[in-house]
């Protein structure tokens, strides 16, 4: 059986083998643009998202060469966010990754541009007949990355964070839960149940993907915001404490640590009840919902 960490490199590296295609090195007039996209698609990272496509993808036999392109459309989607996440109208960070954020490497009207031109090509990845060679399964997976990357997604949660963020009155734990199943979970649902879209699978295997997803999208954000307030900057590569420092309302701040942990532990034991139809083919997903309780960035 392959390891987790063979796996994740495996894939990291297909991965980005495939981005370095659709980002090339540019010369001419929209160097710079192109320059920009890439420090920030290959600053580093887990590419924990393009893994859970690939792996959702080996569950069902789909072909590495159709998945990929979706693979590497949820890294740019995930990368577009995180480049205008730290723009100083929303989180106002200098430091991504290890490394100076987008916008304080190049200015801010190049980091808004290379978060659109990110978002903009995921589509396009995802929608070339170089992809998968069904053009009905390459529309069900562009609406549903639209959906999660929208306003009933990912940027409807960045928005809800970011008013609370203006208001004196915390939010409640169901109230952060609601925001996280959006602003963390609508990527990772969306690459959890790729591979099943991909193989047109039914609705039973999609539901206990979407579980699955779901159980291990809010440990992830759990144990970020466990990280975040016991974790060094050294170690995450970005700013520790700012949680904390905005007062923004967290999973430790409203349960404690230990509280936290130990939710975070439940629902990856969830994670891993509702992938048993699967068999033994369910191993690396059972080992990635472990690993993102148990690592340390």
């Amino acid at each position: 059986m392959q390891s987790l960490d063979a796996a994740l490199q495996e894939a990291s590296a297909a991965v980005i083998g495939a981005l370095s295609r659709y980002i090339p090195v540019a010369t001419g007039a929209q160097a710079r643009l192109f320059e920009a996209m890439r420090y920030s698609t290959f600053a580093g990272g887990k590419r924990l998202r393009p893994f859970l496509v690939l792996a959702g993808a080996d569950l069902f036999g789909v072909p590495r060469a159709h998945a990929l392109p979706t693979a590497a459309a949820i890294e740019m989607v995930h990368t577009y966010s995180l480049v205008h996440d730290d723009l100083p109208a929303m989180d106002n960070d200098d430091l991504r990754r290890g490394q100076p954020t987008c916008h304080k490497k190049f200015d801010e009207a190049t980091a808004i541009l290379t978060g659109d031109s990110l978002l903009t090509l995921a589509f396009e990845a995802v929608a070339a007949s170089s992809g998968h060679p069904d053009a009905a399964v390459r529309a069900n997976l562009v609406h549903a990355l639209a959906i999660a990357a929208g306003a009933e997604g990912m940027a409807g949660g960045q928005m809800i964070d970011l008013d609370a963020e203006k208001k004196s009155g915390k939010l409640d734990l169901d109230a952060i839960i609601h925001l996280q199943r959006l602003k963390t979970g609508a990527l990772i649902r969306f690459s959890c149940e790729a591979g099943a879209i991909m193989a047109r699978a039914g609705d039973e295997a999609r539901r206990a993907l979407r579980t699955y997803a779901s159980c291990i999208g809010l440990a992830f954000q759990i144990t970020d915001d466990l990280l975040d307030h016991e974790g060094t900057t050294a170690e995450l590569g970005k700013a520790a404490g700012k949680d904390a420092k905005a007062g923004k309302a967290t999973f430790v701040q409203l349960l404690g640590a230990g509280e936290a942990r130990r939710r975070a532990h439940a629902l990856v034991d969830e994670a891993e009840a509702v992938l048993a139809p699967f068999g033994p083919k369910n191993a690396l997903l059972r080992q990635v919902a472990r690993y993102i309780v148990e690592r340390r960035s």
